[in-house]
């Protein structure tokens, strides 16, 4: 997600006003490559925690969050015995998926010389061991069509690699043994529901071929695609400053404003009724409604309003109202508070 705050355009070391022809010279900021190394070794470490507890739930035939205090143990539990190496392949793809959605961002910043960092990795103890990833655009942008090219080219990017890691990894889930264990249950988009037919119809099914949706435990891999689509649809939301607000910025910079209040009022009643932390997001769209000024002119060609047609479909693609719920009788704000303090040990 390329966060961008500034009144100029930044060309290598010249800064253009959209409103004027004056160029002033400036030193570019050197890049501190050891942070974003740190954060990614870190954000390395937590994934890879989580994921070996994935495996060893998947293994023993047990939900991938099952609503106890035995899925975020200290980190001591995953060094003894080989746990820690049963990790690698969720925290691999995970991070894979991630940073292809910031090398997006990034690369097409490189190709029209706009000054941004290279990606930071948040690690933090949530159930996938991270908040994600960003990158920070120092410099505003010449034209609408950089704005596009920079804001679609992340989505796109992650979508097509989780896309061949959910087609892999779906078919090798399994059905959960029954009675169920109480778990937080996540919610299918509808990419999820068409990769699910295309393995029935060509024979690599398996055994969720004919289990309802419900009832699946999905590999851990699978479930580092699940986190990359829903990322995928949570950057595509059309308001503020996501990738869809800048999106809806370059197609129609007078409409951003309305679709952004748009966008927040359909949050509220999500937020009210299916997941309570559609509001975080509501309340992220009104603190970042207003977009950085971009020259209006000239405008988008008709290629790229075809390619707004295409963000908005994998919108379509990647969205559920109801990412995560839990079916045990905890509530999702007592599940975090037992999980925090496995994390820490108690």
């Amino acid at each position: 997600m390329p966060d961008q705050s500034s009144p100029e355009i930044l060309i290598p070391n010249e800064v253009y006003s959209p409103h004027s022809d004056e160029v002033v010279f400036y030193e570019r900021p050197r890049q501190r490559y050891w942070l974003n190394l740190l954060l990614l070794f870190a954000t390395f470490c937590t994934t890879l925690v989580i994921g070996a507890r994935l495996q060893v739930n998947f293994d023993g035939g047990r939900p991938a969050f099952p609503l106890d205090e035995s899925f975020l143990p200290p980190f001591a539990w995953a060094l003894k015995g080989h746990y820690l190496l049963l990790g690698l392949p969720f925290s691999l793809t995970l991070l894979g998926i991630l940073l292809a959605h910031e090398l997006g961002h990034y690369l097409c910043c490189l190709k029209y010389r706009v000054d941004a960092t290279a990606p930071f990795f948040i690690p933090f103890p949530s159930l996938i061991g991270t908040l994600g990833a960003f990158i920070r655009i120092r410099s505003p942008l010449r034209s609408r069509k950089v704005l596009f090219d920079i804001g679609i080219a992340g989505p796109i990017a992650g979508f097509l690699v989780a896309l061949p890691v959910l087609l892999f990894s779906l078919g090798k889930s399994h059905v959960a043994p029954f009675p169920q264990i109480p778990r937080i249950d996540f919610g299918f988009p509808l990419i999820f529901l068409l990769v699910r037919k295309l393995l029935v119809a060509v024979g690599h099914g398996g055994a969720i071929s004919h289990a309802p949706t419900g009832s699946i435990y999905l590999h851990p891999v699978a479930i580092a695609a699940w986190v990359g689509m829903f990322a995928t649809s949570l950057n595509l939301l059309p308001g503020g400053q996501l990738d869809g607000g800048h999106l809806v910025f370059a197609v129609s910079p007078r409409l951003h404003k309305a679709i952004s209040r748009l966008t927040i009022i359909a949050l509220i009643p999500l937020a009210l009724f299916y997941w309570p932390g559609w509001i975080l997001w509501a309340v992220m769209l009104r603190v970042t409604g207003r977009h950085p000024a971009v020259a209006e002119w000239p405008g988008l060609g008709v290629g790229r309003r075809w390619l707004a047609l295409i963000a908005l479909l994998m919108l379509v693609l990647t969205f559920t109202y109801i990412p995560i719920s839990s079916d045990g009788s905890q509530s999702l704000i007592e599940v975090i508070r037992s999980l925090a303090g496995a994390w820490h040990g108690k």
